[in-house]
């Protein structure tokens, strides 16, 4: 299985950005693939704002990195992880973000039911990179 394949099976990730001065923050993700871009939408579960510092790092720095990751206690031969670097882009509207809530809601019930209110997050991957145990 490829890099980009076993990340696109993950059911969460977690999105790490960096604010101007290179503080790091990191955040547990719902995400869709297509291609070599992953869409991460701010999505309607309790939050103070929508103007989340996620967005406000990838405005004033864009790089940004993915991890997705399988865990098993018992047994180690299956564990893996998969590493997604790229370039962000902030969608509010348009043909790419209503794509990219589409392909979201086809993986996440909640979406098709509830779709995100907030911009969606393209990260144009340049390099996957990786690790499995087996």
């Amino acid at each position: 299985m490829t890099e980009r394949a076993r990340f696109a099976a993950a059911r969460v990730a977690r999105l790490a950005t960096a604010d101007a001065e290179g503080r790091p923050h990191l955040v547990p993700v719902c995400f869709a693939v297509s291609g070599d871009t992953v869409y991460v939408a701010v999505d309607a579960k309790p939050k103070r704002t929508l103007r989340l510092k996620r967005l406000a790092n990838l405005a004033a720095n864009p790089a940004a990195a993915l991890l997705a990751d399988h865990y098993d206690d018992e047994d180690w031969s299956r564990l893996w992880w998969v590493r997604a670097d790229g370039t962000a882009r902030i969608l509010e509207d348009g043909e790419e973000r209503a794509r990219a809530l589409a392909l979201l809601a086809e993986r996440y019930r909640q979406y098709a039911e509830t779709p995100p209110p907030g911009p969606v997050i393209a990260i144009d991957v340049s390099r996957w990179s990786g690790w499995s145990a087996s």
